[in-house]
C-alpha cells in the first residue's frame, strides 16, 4: 500500500508548491525536489490537475519534462500548461503505482489514459446462513458466504440464477421475505424452492442441495450427476419412488445443461486483454475464462491521449482495472483478479504489477506475453472482438450524428443541437405516478444524466400537473445570473431541445413553466403527439409558441431520433412506475403500523391464520395474540379500519 499521506514525517515527505496563475519556475522547483520514489501531480492555471505520474526517482523523471529536446508533442503541450506541481514521496515504487492509480481514478486528469467504466463486477453468492440464499452480489456491504464469478454483467448472473432455480430448489428470496413466511410461496408450488422457511425440507437435505449447487458452480457438473445417480438408486432400492423421481428430474435437467455448447479449453482461469485502435479511438476487450470456459466478455473504450503506445494503454488498463482498495477479502472471495492475465504487448511495469496483484489477491498472479497455443487463440479472439466492438461503436456514433444533423435541418438552431432531453409520465389510474427525464447527446443516450421523479402533491391522474412537477424538479433551481460553480454547471447542462411526450396540454405546461423561470436562454420546446391509432411513423411534432404542427416522413432520420428518445423516456418511466407499484403491492398493511415489527407481524398472521382474518378480528381477538397487548391491539384495529 502507498505510504500514509498525512503529516507523519516518519512515514512520508510531502513537498508542495501552491498552484498559482503564473509561469512555472521549473529550475527553482527541480533544485528542491527529492530524488526518492513517489507520485507527482501537475496543475494548470485553473488549479485543475492535468496529469498524474509516478517515478522511481522523482527528480530525474520531472527533469525530463523540461528538457529542450523533448520529441513528444503531447509532452510539449502538457508542459506549456503546467503552473504548479505537487509531489508525494512513497517508500517504494510499488506504493507509488497504487497511489498513482488512486489519483487517476479520483481526479480523471486530461493527459492520463482514463478507464471510464469503474463499476464492480457482479457475483453469484451463496450466503452463510442456516438456510443459505442463492443470489446476486455487486459491491456494497460485504456478506459472509461463498462467491462465484466474476460475471461480465448483471444479465449473465440473472440468467445463471434462472438456470440454477430449475436444477436446485434453493431459496432466492430476501431474508426479510424468508423470515415473514407462514406458508409456502408460489416458487414452492412451481417446484423451484424447497420451502425451508416453513420446514418443508430438513436442514440436512437442504444443505445437501446447497453443496451440489456449489459443486456445479465450480464446474464439477459431472461429479454432481454422479452423486445424484447414487442417491436416485438408493431411494429406488428403499422403495421411495417419489424421491427417486425428483433426483431423476434433476439429473435430466443437468444433462441438458451439459449438452449446451460452451467455448471451452484446457486453461482453468485467466483473463485475456485484447486491444484494437483506429487513429485516436481505442477499444480494450476483456475475455473471462473460468472453469475452462469463456464465462463472458466486456468492451472498454478508454480516453487515450495522442501518441500513447499500446504498452502504455495496457499498463494503465491493468492498473486501473485490477488494483483496487475495495475488493472483498480472500476469505470471502478471490476478487476479480484471475491467476493469469494474457496481453499482447510487453509492458514496462510487468514485474511490479504482477507482484502487487499477487499481494492483493493473496495468490500468485502471472501477466503473460508472447503467448502460444490456446492462449494465443484466446488473444486473437479478444483482439477480433475489440475490433468489432470499436467498429460497431463508431458506426453507431456516425449514425447518431447523422440523425442530430437531420433534426437540426428541421429546427435550424443557430448553434446546432448538442443535447436533447425528453419527459414522460407513467401511472396506473393516477396511482404511483413517476416522471422520467432522459438525455441524449451526439453519441446517443447519456444514461448518467437520466433522472426519475416520484410525483406527489397533485390530483391523481392529472398529467399536466405531473409534467409541471417534473419540469420544476429538473429546472427549478436554474438561475438567469449564476454565481457559484454549481449554478454555472447546471446552466451549462441546459438542453438545446426539450421534447414533451404528449399533446398541446402538456406542452402548454412546459411553456408556462419556462416563461416563469425567466432565463436569458431557453431550450426549444417541442411536443410529441402520437398519431392516429398510435402507430410509429405517424407522430406529429408541436412547436412551442406558434403551436405549428410538423409531420416528418416515416423514413426521416430526424423522426427516428425523436422516436428513439421518446421511446426511451417511455421505457424509463414505465420501469420506474412498475418498480414502485410492485413495491407497494408487496408491502403489508401491517408494516405501516408503528410498533409492529417482523416478529409481531408473523405472530399475528400465524395465530389468526392470515391477513384477511387479522382484518376481520376485533380488539379482543387481536389482544389474544402472543406478544400483543390490549393497547397495541386497539392501535392495530384503528389503523386497519381507519377510513
Amino acid at each position: 500500500m502507498p505510504a500514509n499521506t498525512s503529516n507523519d514525517a516518519n512515514n512520508i515527505k510531502h513537498l508542495k508548491k501552491t498552484p498559482q496563475v503564473s509561469t512555472f519556475d521549473s529550475e527553482a522547483f527541480l533544485r528542491v525536489v527529492t530524488d526518492q520514489a513517489g507520485v507527482y501531480r501537475m496543475y494548470n492555471d485553473q488549479q485543475v490537475i492535468i496529469y498524474v505520474g509516478k517515478a522511481k526517482q522523482l527528480k530525474k523523471r520531472l527533469a525530463s519534462y523540461f528538457r529542450k529536446d523533448v520529441n513528444s508533442s503531447k509532452t510539449r503541450a502538457l508542459v506549456k500548461q503546467i503552473c504548479a506541481i505537487e509531489v508525494t514521496v512513497t517508500h517504494t515504487e510499488g506504493e507509488a503505482l497504487i497511489l498513482e492509480n488512486n489519483y487517476i481514478k479520483k481526479y480523471q486528469p486530461k493527459y492520463n489514459i482514463l478507464l471510464r467504466d469503474d463499476k464492480s463486477y457482479p457475483y453469484l453468492l451463496i450466503t452463510a446462513h442456516k438456510h443459505p440464499k442463492l443470489g446476486l452480489h455487486r459491491g456494497g456491504k460485504k456478506v459472509k458466504g461463498d462467491y462465484f464469478g466474476p460475471f461480465p454483467g448483471v444479465g449473465a448472473v440473472w440468467e445463471s440464477l434462472r438456470l440454477l432455480q430449475k436444477i436446485f430448489p434453493i431459496r432466492q428470496c430476501e431474508d426479510s421475505y424468508y423470515r415473514a413466511r407462514s406458508r409456502p410461496c408460489l416458487q414452492y408450488q412451481l417446484g423451484r424452492c424447497s420451502a425451508p422457511c416453513v420446514d418443508k425440507i430438513s436442514v440436512d437435505d437442504y444443505q445437501e442441495q446447497v453443496n451440489l449447487a456449489k459443486l456445479f458452480l465450480q464446474g464439477k457438473s459431472s461429479a454432481v450427476i454422479e452423486q445424484l445417480v447414487a442417491k436416485m438408486e438408493l431411494a429406488s432400492n428403499e422403495l421411495n419412488f417419489e424421491l427417486a423421481a425428483k433426483y431423476r428430474d434433476q439429473i435430466v435437467t443437468l444433462r441438458k445443461v451439459q449438452q449446451q455448447q460452451f467455448v471451452s479449453g484446457h486453461v482453468a482461469e485467466l483473463d485475456v486483454v485484447g486491444l484494437y485502435r483506429d487513429k485516436s479511438h481505442v477499444c480494450i476487450h476483456l475475455l473471462f475464462i473460468r472453469q475452462h470456459k469463456i464465462l463472458g466478455s466486456k468492451s472498454y473504450f478508454p480516453v487515450v491521449p495522442t501518441e500513447s503506445s499500446d504498452s502504455e494503454i495496457l499498463e494503465a488498463f491493468i492498473a486501473q482495472h485490477y488494483l483496487t482498495t475495495d475488493t472483498l477479502t480472500n476469505a470471502q472471495i478471490q476478487g476479480n483478479i484471475p491467476k493469469e492475465i494474457v496481453i499482447k504487448e510487453n509492458i514496462e511495469q510487468v514485474k511490479e504489477l504482477s507482484r502487487l496483484l499477487s499481494e492483493q489477491a493473496e495468490f500468485d498472479v502471472k501477466i503473460s506475453t508472447n503467448s502460444r497455443g490456446e492462449r494465443a487463440q484466446y488473444l486473437k479472439l479478444a483482439s477480433t472482438n475489440a475490433q468489432s466492438a470499436l467498429a460497431s461503436r463508431n458506426s453507431h456514433k456516425q449514425s447518431m450524428l447523422a440523425r442530430f444533423t437531420a433534426l437540426n435541418e428541421v429546427f435550424e438552431l443557430e448553434n446546432g443541437i448538442n443535447r436533447i432531453e425528453c419527459f414522460d409520465i407513467s401511472h396506473t389510474m393516477g396511482q404511483q405516478t413517476v416522471a422520467s427525464n432522459v438525455v441524449f447527446n451526439q453519441e446517443g443516450p447519456l444514461k448518467t444524466d437520466y433522472r426519475r421523479y416520484n410525483v406527489f402533491g397533485i390530483t391523481p391522474g392529472d398529467d399536466y400537473a405531473a409534467m409541471a412537477f417534473a419540469l420544476n424538479k429538473r429546472y427549478g433551481k436554474l438561475k438567469a445570473n449564476p454565481v457559484t460553480e454549481q449554478e454555472h454547471s447546471a446552466l451549462e447542462k441546459l438542453p438545446d431541445i426539450v421534447f414533451i411526450d404528449g399533446g398541446k396540454g402538456q406542452l402548454a405546461e412546459a411553456e408556462d413553466f419556462f416563461n416563469q423561470l425567466s432565463l436569458t436562454k431557453t431550450p426549444l420546446l417541442v411536443g410529441v403527439a402520437k398519431g392516429e391509432s398510435r402507430k410509429p411513423g405517424l407522430e406529429t411534432l408541436i412547436l412551442a409558441g406558434s403551436h405549428q404542427l410538423i409531420s416528418l416522413p416515416a423514413t426521416s432520420p430526424a423522426l427516428h431520433l425523436v422516436q428513439h428518445i421518446r421511446d426511451e423516456s417511455h421505457r424509463f418511466a414505465i420501469a420506474g412506475h412498475r418498480a414502485k407499484r410492485q413495491k407497494v403491492s408487496k408491502k403489508s398493511q401491517l408494516e405501516s403500523i408503528e410498533g409492529i415489527g417482523a416478529k409481531k407481524r408473523q405472530s399475528l398472521l400465524k395465530f389468526l391464520g392470515g391477513l384477511q382474518e387479522v382484518m376481520q378480528a376485533d380488539v379482543n381477538a387481536l389482544s389474544k395474540v402472543p406478544g400483543i397487548s390490549r393497547v397495541l391491539a386497539e392501535k392495530i384495529y384503528n389503523a386497519l379500519h381507519e377510513k
